[in-house]
């Protein structure tokens, strides 16, 4: 069943799969080597082998927590790990990451998972014989190295977007742009709130002094470190490549609007005088100049046509208009 798998490693580069429904914990335990054990707890099959396996307590609630994050705890010669993955699965958002939980004992390793996760795929599928992992800490390696294989393309990605916004805000600002960029940042702040810690448990794993390490795997985990530490920088970069655009859009939006304001203000400006004289001309009080005069009307707006002509040519010589 693909809810419960498990694969029985013989410590000199050979896997085979047996069946673990039914067996418990003890019982899987191999004379050489070590047994692992995927699980699908989201399932019927799956969540009750982890309660009929003799799991001790703390593990099993551990592998069944609702919420996690990356973390690696030591209890004993038993350690429980928890781990990421970006979501590739159809119709997913890769920052909907995957939550990986590890339980990991002297001979055998339980895996679950809610959803499917292609890293674990990958790790299973280069199980060739002769090229299966030798111990628990090889096996923890290639899955955190897979992890952070499926996660760079992801974060290439998000640096193509970024290019493309980079050249496209000098051109025009327009709702469009605002949105994608607004999803670049949320996708690079969700991702890297996992990858640092993702960093940190396995740095922990890494130095615990554990009969089952041997310095290949120590070594090997150091790797697969860097390269998460790699990934959270680059989105480190990201989120500070995204902020840059963000004030750019923001300062040609606020030149934009200045534009616009001191086009209203000139025009309020010009209108100003005209408006005042006007309205001195209009009130309905006696001794109006040129109430009287049939052509008083045309020297108004001569009058008014001259200070607008002079207004014009003041606001273009203080290089406020044009």
């Amino acid at each position: 069943m693909d809810e419960v798998r498990g694969f029985v490693m013989d410590g000199a580069g050979g896997a085979e799969v047996v069946a673990p429904e039914g067996r418990t914990i003890a019982a899987l335990q191999p004379a050489t080597g070590f047994v692992w054990v995927c699980i699908d707890f989201s399932s019927p099959a799956g969540f009750q082998w982890l309660q009929e396996a003799g799991l001790d307590p703390i593990a099993f609630a551990a592998l069944t927590a609702e919420e996690t994050r990356p973390r690696c705890t030591v209890h004993g010669e038993m350690v429980l790990m928890n781990l990421r993955g970006v979501n590739l699965n159809p119709g997913a958002e890769p920052e909907d990451m995957v939550s990986l939980r590890l339980c990991v004992m002297e001979r055998v390793i339980v895996s679950c998972r809610r959803r499917p996760l292609q890293a674990l795929d990958d790790v299973r599928e280069g199980m060739r014989p002769g090229r299966a992992p030798v111990t628990q800490g090889d096996l923890i390696a290639r899955i955190a190295l897979r992890l952070a294989d499926r996660a760079e393309p992801v974060v290439a990605r998000l640096n193509e977007r970024l290019d493309d916004l980079e050249e496209a805000v000098g051109a025009q600002v327009d709702g469009d742009l605002r949105r994608e960029l607004a999803d670049v940042r949320r996708v690079s702040s969700v991702l890297r709130r996992f990858m640092f810690p993702q960093r940190d448990a396995l740095t922990t794993l890494e130095i615990e002094e554990l009969g089952w390490l041997t310095n290949r795997d120590r070594s090997r985990l150091r790797e697969a470190a860097e390269r998460v530490t790699r990934l959270g920088e680059d989105l480190d970069a990201i989120r500070d490549r995204a902020q840059v655009v963000r004030d750019q859009v923001v300062d040609i939006r606020a030149e934009a609007m200045n534009r616009q304001m001191l086009v209203l203000s000139v025009v309020a400006a010009i209108f100003l005088p005209l408006g005042l004289l006007t309205g001195l001309l209009g009130i309905n009080v006696g001794g109006v100049p040129g109430a009287e005069v049939p052509w008083a009307f045309w020297a108004v707006c001569a009058l008014l046509l001259a200070i607008c002509g002079f207004q014009i040519w003041l606001f273009r010589r203080l290089k406020v208009l044009g």
